[in-house]
C-alpha cells in the first residue's frame, strides 16, 4: 500500500471523502512530497470493492490484485526510460483500455505521471479521452510542472495542488526516514531540496552532500587560483549537470541578493556565505546578471536533454566565475 504522508491527511480527507468522483483529477506541486504515492492510494482506495472511510481494505480480490500488479481495470502511463517523454503510441494504448468496460464490474482508474512528459502528439492524443471517458474511468494525473501543460488538459481536470509541508513537519518526518544524519545535515539537505522532505532524503541517498562539498571546495580553489577551470571541470565528472547549474545559478541569485540588501540572513548554506560576500563585493552587478542569464540559458538546454560537451560545458561556466572579481 502506498505510504500515507502526515502532511497530506486533510487533502486525503477531502479527496477519500467524496461521494462522487470527478473523472479526472490533476494532483500537482513541487518534485519529493508524495505526490504518486497519494495517487496510488487513491487509486487503491477508487478500485477497492470494500473501502473505509480512510483507505483501501487490503484485503479483496480487487486490492490483492492491484498489490500483484495484474488488476485488470487499472492502467498505469509513465515514460519507458527515465526521463524521457511518454510517446503517443503509449497513449493510443491506455485510449484502447480507456473504451473497453470495466472487468471487475467496478471503476477503471488511469495514472498518469509525470503527465508534462507527454509530447505535444501524445497530449492531443489524450484529450479525448479526458472529454468523454467511457464508462466509469477515473484518470489520475500527477504533474511536477503544470505550466508546462496544455491549457485543454488542464481545463478538463479538477485541478488539486497538493501541500509543500511546514519546515518542522518536514525535519519530523526526516528524523524517521534519516537517523543517522545528524539534525543539522537533515537542515542542510532539506535546504537542498527546496523544502520538499521526500527530495531530501533522495539527495542523502545520491550523496549529494559530498558531491556538494566536492564543488564547494573546487569553486574556493578556482578563485584563489589553486586550480584551473579544466581541471575542476574533469573532477566533477560524477556529478549530475542539472545539479551544478543548479547550484551555480543558486550563487548567483545570492551574490546579487546580498548585492542588493547587504542582508546577512540572506546568504544561503553556511558553506558558500564567505565567497557570495566576497563575490558580492568584488563583482560588478552587469557581470552577475550577464552570468546568470548564461547558466539559465545553459540550464534549459541540460534539461531539454541537448547533447552537450560536458568537460567544454563546464569549462566555459568556470572560466566566467573565476572572472567575476574585478569590477571592471
Amino acid at each position: 500500500m502506498a505510504e500515507a504522508y502526515p502532511w497530506q491527511d486533510a487533502l486525503w480527507q477531502q479527496l477519500a471523502g467524496r461521494r462522487q468522483h470527478a473523472h479526472a483529477y490533476l494532483l500537482h506541486g513541487p518534485v519529493g512530497i508524495g505526490k504518486r504515492a497519494l495517487a496510488e492510494r487513491l487509486m487503491a482506495s477508487l478500485l477497492c470493492q470494500r473501502p473505509t472511510a480512510s483507505n483501501a481494505c487490503g484485503d479483496c480480490k480487487s486490492c490483492l490484485l492491484l498489490k500483484a500488479g495484474s488488476h485488470p481495470d487499472n492502467y498505469v502511463l509513465e515514460p519507458e526510460e527515465a526521463d524521457k517523454a511518454i510517446k503517443v503510441d503509449q497513449v493510443r494504448d491506455l485510449v484502447s483500455f480507456v473504451v473497453q468496460t470495466a472487468q471487475m464490474g467496478g471503476r477503471k482508474v488511469v495514472l498518469i505521471e509525470p503527465v508534462e512528459s507527454m509530447n505535444i502528439n501524445a497530449a492531443n492524443a489524450l484529450l479525448k479521452s479526458l472529454e468523454e471517458p467511457s464508462g466509469d474511468t477515473v484518470l489520475l494525473l500527477v504533474s511536477h510542472q503544470p505550466s508546462r501543460l496544455l491549457p485543454t488538459i488542464k481545463s478538463r481536470c479538477v485541478q488539486q495542488a497538493c501541500p509543500l509541508p511546514s519546515e518542522a513537519m518536514s525535519l519530523q518526518w526526516l528524523a524517521k526516514a534519516l537517523p543517522d544524519n545528524t539534525d543539522e545535515e537533515r537542515a542542510e539537505l532539506l535546504t537542498l531540496a527546496a523544502g520538499s522532505p521526500l527530495a531530501a532524503a533522495s539527495l542523502q541517498v545520491q550523496g549529494v552532500r559530498e558531491q556538494r562539498a566536492l564543488v564547494v571546495d573546487g569553486v574556493k580553489k578556482l578563485l584563489k587560483q589553486q586550480q584551473s577551470p579544466t581541471q575542476l571541470a574533469e573532477g566533477w565528472n560524477a556529478i549530475p549537470l542539472l545539479l551544478l547549474f543548479d547550484w551555480f545559478c543558486d550563487w548567483s541569485s545570492l551574490v546579487l541578493r546580498y548585492q542588493l540588501t547587504e542582508d546577512e540572513a540572506g546568504l544561503g548554506l553556511a558553506d558558500m556565505r564567505k565567497v557570495i560576500q566576497y563575490l558580492a563585493q568584488k563583482s560588478s552587478q552587469d557581470k552577475i546578471l550577464n552570468v546568470q542569464d548564461w547558466i539559465l540559458a545553459q540550464r534549459q538546454k541540460v534539461l531539454s536533454k541537448a547533447n552537450l560537451n560536458r568537460v567544454l560545458l563546464l569549462e566555459a561556466l568556470l572560466v566566467q566565475w573565476a572572472s567575476l572579481p574585478g569590477r571592471n
